[in-house]
């Protein structure tokens, strides 16, 4: 397997496919970098470059016990992109992964960074919070925490019918989506995968997204179950300078599978703009 190792030992999985300008992608959660091959596939055949790393605890890399949070997940991203030697990357990274871009901005600017790409992002904070009460309240993600540790296998079935949207009236959703979802989650560590819902719900990225100095698209479903537009994407949009936003109507959280086309053509259309 191509691995790269961090400064803290862990192995971290890569893909890296064609040759041209680079594209990198961050993965959502619990799963890894497969649930990018659609895309990725896409842009080499546009004559593109692209990279993508199972985070850590995720997929094929090994299951670190420190580390599971958006400073690890962004250090990571910094480990792979340095030991590829990629500059002027286009950094794309869908919900958990949108954070993980957002945090790696914040901690490493844009000297190898030519544009961005937050689809169905969690930026700037989905918690609950005085600062944020539009946020979704504690309790939920508790829920979650307590149900992943109850039954995790039963816990992403489940969590697949809203990742992408299954449970709406005229849905379209093959059970090879929703079963491709299921084998990628149950591949992440349960202490990885437990500590990463503390990760992605609890982070201020407010800060990081202020560091944005280069072209950035944010996509987003506006029916996004798991991480709702109004409270992400629409306030991503106003605090990154110059941000481009798209909005798929009636589109669930993961619009990477149902709406793929869409997507790629999106994608394509800002990468050569």
């Amino acid at each position: 397997m191509s691995t790269i190792t961090t400064k803290d030992g862990t192995e971290i999985y890569y893909k890296d496919w064609g040759e041209g300008p680079v594209v990198t992608f961050s993965h959502g959660w619990p799963l890894n970098s497969d649930a990018w091959d659609g895309q990725m596939l896409f842009l080499v055949q546009h004559g593109f470059r692209v990279v993508a790393h199972d985070r850590r605890g995720h997929g094929r890399s090994s299951q670190a016990s420190t580390r599971n949070d958006m400073n690890g997940y962004a250090d990571d991203l910094a480990a792979v992109i340095e030991a590829l030697d990629l500059n002027d990357v286009s950094l794309v990274g869908h919900s958990t992964g949108g954070g993980e871009v957002a945090r790696y901005i914040g901690r490493y600017g844009t000297r190898r960074v030519a544009k961005a790409i937050l689809i169905a992002a969690v930026p700037p904070l989905m918690l609950k919070t005085e600062a944020n009460p539009e946020g979704l309240p504690i309790e939920v993600f508790d829920g979650m925490r307590e149900t992943l540790v109850k039954d995790r296998s039963q816990f992403y079935r489940d969590l697949a019918v809203q990742f992408y949207g299954a449970n709406r009236p005229g849905a379209e959703v093959s059970q090879g989506i929703l079963d491709q979802f299921w084998l990628w989650s149950m591949q992440s560590g349960l202490n990885n995968a437990y500590q990463s819902i503390k990760a992605f719900s609890e982070t201020d990225f407010t800060e990081d997204l202020a560091k944005f100095d280069i072209p950035t698209l944010v996509l987003h479903g506006e029916d996004d179950q798991i991480v709702p537009v109004k409270d992400s994407a629409r306030k991503s949009a106003r605090l990154i300078k110059g941000a481009r936003d798209i909005y798929y109507p009636g589109a669930p959280h993961g619009i990477t599978a149902t709406h793929q086309d869409q997507v790629n053509a999106d994608l394509l259309n800002f990468l050569q703009s």
